[in-house]
């Protein structure tokens, strides 16, 4: 079936908009080619179809292609709605029942990470991962999840270039798309992400994400604990724990079990 016609179309017109929305510029139609590894005809046609749809804005002076006022409807229905922390309140509440540790669910907004949900389990300290709080992607296990189930060009349209590694005070970090692109690989070999005192000091995270009906990761699923409190056994059944929850509301929203 060619690009043109049935799914695929509307697979590609979803991956031009998540690509339109991860920008912090208009781009033009040729970046979206190559970014997305689509035939530029093809992205032509999608783009006048959203175009007179409203989705997206067409800048005829400097020939490129921005979110349109439909886009932004949409995405205040989905702020008005809440379907992921609808879904999600219930799936984390199991997940921290049974491993006694906090959990949040946060989703990609930018290069950031914004947290929907926090569930903290008893006597366990606040997070700075609190409901609105949002964190560099590059510096989480939530972010480096969701990062590893993204396409390669996704990722570099995301961190094209130094600045792009933002800090905060003194956490250590990937710099560089390369080794960005190193943890990326060892994530997805290993089945989740790993973030270990980047963000507050004697706390570790492990994070899977959530994956939706277009193998997008719509979520991630991360669970934050002591880090000398839980041996090597104990630390793989938070990762069985987490990946099994995180595969619940992968489900829940009509997504695929795995996200690698």
């Amino acid at each position: 079936m060619s690009i043109e016609s049935g799914a695929p179309a509307a697979s590609a017109a979803l991956r031009i908009l998540s690509h339109l929305a991860a920008q912090s510029r208009p781009v033009p139609a040729a970046t979206l080619a190559s970014a997305l590894s689509l035939p530029r005809s093809s992205v032509y046609k999608l783009l006048g179809v959203l175009v007179d749809a409203g989705f997206v804005l067409h800048f005829a002076d400097i020939r490129r292609y921005g979110l349109g006022i439909a886009a932004f409807e949409l995405g205040s229905g989905f702020g008005r709605q809440e379907p992921l922390s609808r879904l999600g309140h219930p799936v984390l509440a199991l997940l921290v029942d049974r491993i006694v540790e906090s959990a949040h669910l946060a989703v990609m907004h930018g290069r950031d990470v914004l947290y929907l949900i926090e569930e903290r389990a008893p006597r366990k300290q606040a997070l700075v991962s609190d409901v609105g709080v949002r964190l560099p992607a590059h510096l989480t296990a939530s972010g480096i999840a969701m990062l590893a189930a993204m396409p390669a060009a996704q990722v570099r349209a995301l961190f094209p270039d130094a600045a792009a590694f933002t800090r905060r005070g003194e956490e250590t970090g990937p710099e560089t798309y390369g080794r960005l692109r190193r943890i990326l690989t060892e994530t997805r070999t290993r089945g989740f992400a790993i973030e270990d005192q980047t963000i507050t000091p004697g706390l570790a995270s492990i994070a899977v994400a959530v994956i939706d009906h277009a193998g997008w990761p719509a979520a991630a699923i991360a669970v934050t604990f002591e880090r000398e409190s839980h041996d090597e056994p104990s630390r793989a059944r938070l990762v069985e724990e987490t990946q099994r929850h995180a595969r619940e509301l992968s489900r829940r929203i009509g997504g695929v079990s795995s996200p690698y």
